[in-house]
């Protein structure tokens, strides 16, 4: 009987059942669960063998692939801790996450060489650095990932691990710089179940778990990174299940790749981003009407980024067959509630039924009254994260009693409708959400002004019809000195990621500070929305 989950021994029990079914495809690459679970041994042998112990972290700056799941799983096995790492960030904000995790071992793709070699001067404490494709040209303080997947496994793991081994999830930013969300497998195996109606019985073990809903197994295509909870909890259960997980070759959204893999492997769900990804995808089967035939499809998940109910319907037009699951959730929360539409039943626009477990606060911490009109702040209790790692301070802030039970207060602010849904008002931040990218406007701010001849500046972000938002900065350039948009994009683009580069720069003489130094944004916005008028 199991007391308490770990991914990894559900999945090897997935192994152990059906080891001829494919667990994971990449192109051409193509994993059978046997294979997908073979060199997971290899590799978890490989990470002991450098020295990691128990609960040590393994950053991953990795694109989608069949091996980014199969390094998750390694760590599983070996009661390591899987560190997802944006792989947009650059030097700076790679040190913020590796070292604030206490990262002693890192897995890159081989395009990402050149900066791993320039940081990793400056991690001493990372034992060992594998290396993901071009065996031919692996510097020699790398290993090749496919000799540590090849590696001789070793004997005893199963009996070590458990659910309290962790899973660090890393924000993007949304309150600050970014947090590692420290998940107890257990919890977030239960918690992803529960999402998808399973019933975890008290007699339930991994191979009777794996009988009763393994079974059946689906292809689903993670278009969303796996480097961020979106899609990575999409994919984890649909594992557990038995089922096969498809990752698309294309650096970026592809939109004719995608449609082409769904159509060539029956791909059953999808988990997109919002705008960012429907809109292209959209463009794409308006510009080759009949190309694709998507009756295979049966759900299309999306999280992480608003997704209009005008470009719901217009999915829906395409897969006939589909529902919409429009997941509202956090990396502190999971999916807190949920939005479906179909051809037959349409969502209310940003409307969302709540979880059993979840909650809608005031600021005295009461239940808002449903009707009202009243904003309050979402609330989770049950299977939620222990708190962020090396953070006591924000855990406290964020994971807080009520009424005798644990809650996570996220910072998304809701309205509760009569009927008890509640609609999304936004985050209780000035966090920018960019295509699913999260923003942290004082980290551009402070990066603009150290631009020579930039004396102030202010980033915040302004609707975008695709990206939901788009990072837009007012800069005060000293007089005389010239700086002009392109100089501030330049400057900022070769500090920070790509998509904290503002899309809208206004260089302005005058610049709105209040009596107490604050920024005053809402005269920033209107600067901003006077030039845009101007133009039109």
């Amino acid at each position: 009987i199991i007391e308490q989950w770990n991914f990894a021994t559900v999945w090897e029990a997935v192994a152990d059942r059906y080891p001829s079914r494919t667990a994971v495809m990449h192109g051409d690459v193509a994993l059978s669960w046997a294979e997908f679970d073979r060199g997971a041994d290899g590799l978890a042998a490989t990470l002991l063998g450098a020295g990691l112990v128990r609960q040590s972290k393994i950053a991953q700056l990795q694109r989608n692939s069949a091996a980014y799941l199969q390094v998750v799983f390694a760590d599983f096995k070996a009661s390591l801790v899987p560190v997802n790492t944006n792989f947009r960030y650059l030097d700076d904000e790679l040190m913020h996450v590796w070292e604030d995790s206490d990262t002693e071992a890192v897995v890159f793709d081989a395009e990402f060489t050149e900066i791993v070699s320039r940081v990793r001067l400056r991690l001493p404490d990372v034992k060992i650095w594998l290396r993901v494709g071009g065996d031919d040209s692996c510097p020699s303080w790398a290993v090749p990932f496919s000799a540590a997947t090849a590696n001789r496994p070793l004997t005893g793991l199963r009996e070590n691990r458990s659910g309290d081994d962790l899973m660090l999830l890393y924000t993007g930013g949304t309150t600050g710089k970014p947090k590692g969300v420290m998940w107890r497998q257990d919890d977030l195996f239960r918690a992803l179940e529960a999402a998808q109606g399973a019933s975890l019985t008290d007699d339930l073990e991994a191979q009777g778990f794996v009988e009763r809903y393994a079974a059946r197994a689906i292809t689903v295509l993670t278009a969303a990174p796996l480097m961020h909870g979106t899609a990575c909890w999409f994919a984890m259960p649909i594992l557990s299940r038995g089922g096969t997980i498809v990752t698309l070759t294309s650096a970026s959204l592809n939109p004719v790749e995608l449609l082409d893999t769904v159509v060539e492997r029956k791909v059953k769900g999808i988990c997109i981003a919002g705008n960012a990804f429907a809109k292209p995808i959209l463009e794409t089967l308006d510009a080759h009407p009949g190309r694709w035939d998507l009756s295979s499809l049966r759900v299309i998940t999306t999280s992480g980024a608003i997704l209009s109910e005008e470009n719901k319907q217009a999915l829906l037009s395409y897969s006939v067959n589909s529902t919409i699951v429009d997941s509202l959730g956090s990396s502190e929360s999971g999916s807190i509630g949920r939005a479906t539409s179909s051809r037959d039943s349409h969502s209310r626009g940003a409307s969302f039924t709540l979880s059993a477990n979840a909650r809608v606060l005031d600021e005295d911490d009461d239940d808002v009254v449903p009707g009202s009109g009243r904003p309050g702040r979402l609330a989770l209790s049950g299977f939620i994260p222990v708190g962020y790692y090396g953070d006591p301070k924000k855990t406290k802030e964020t994971f807080v009693t009520i009424d005798g039970v644990r809650f996570v207060v996220t910072g998304d602010l809701v309205e509760v409708d009569a009927d008890g849904r509640v609609t999304f008002l936004g985050r209780g931040s000035s966090c920018i959400n960019t295509a699913g990218e999260k923003v942290y406007p004082e980290e551009v701010e402070e990066v603009i002004k150290k631009l020579p001849g930039v004396s102030d500046a202010g980033v915040f972000g302004v609707p975008d019809e695709r990206l939901g938002q788009a990072v837009t900065a007012v800069v005060h350039v000293q007089r005389g000195l010239g700086v002009a948009e392109d100089d501030v994009k330049k400057w900022v683009r070769s500090q920070l990621a790509g998509y904290k580069t503002p899309r809208r720069i206004v260089i302005t003489p005058d610049f709105p500070r209040g009596p107490n130094g604050k920024l005053e944004y809402a005269k920033l916005r209107d600067i901003v929305e006077a030039l845009r008028e101007s133009d039109q």
